[in-house]
């Protein structure tokens, strides 16, 4: 993406403003594994925010960085959160719309048929 395209589009990668706000204020404290570079504002650590490799999507925001940009930790995830332990999974983005979605059983996108009613539900009559 180039700056033209960059100046009025925010969905893929960061805008003109931000670019410039950030070249300005901002100090790049880390990376993650998906390429998104996060930011501290210089002078206020409060403000903090993120510049996506890629679509915006929050989704794509690793648990341990989301609790750095919200404020929930103070240093940076590599500084402060232990390593990830072998029974945890990878966070996975927001599948909604796409074929990797979750679809239930009983439901009109899943796979199989809604189960039967087990006879404890009574409909409502009017008196």
């Amino acid at each position: 993406m180039g700056i033209i395209a960059n100046l009025f589009t925010w969905w893929n990668g960061a805008s003109l403003g931000t670019t410039l706000f950030t070249s300005r204020h901002g100090n790049k404290v880390g990376t993650d594994a998906a390429g998104n570079a996060y930011f501290q504002h210089g002078k206020d650590p409060k403000r903090r925010w993120v510049i996506y490799e890629g679509s915006n999507d929050s989704s794509r925001v690793p648990p341990e960085w989301n609790a750095w940009l919200r404020g929930t930790v103070d240093e940076v995830p590599d500084q402060s959160m232990p390593p990830r332990r072998p029974f945890q999974k990878e966070p996975l983005p927001n599948m909604t719309g796409t074929l990797s979605a979750y679809r239930p059983g009983g439901s009109l996108g899943g796979a199989g048929k809604r189960p039967a009613a087990t006879g404890d539900y009574e409909a409502w009559k009017p008196e």
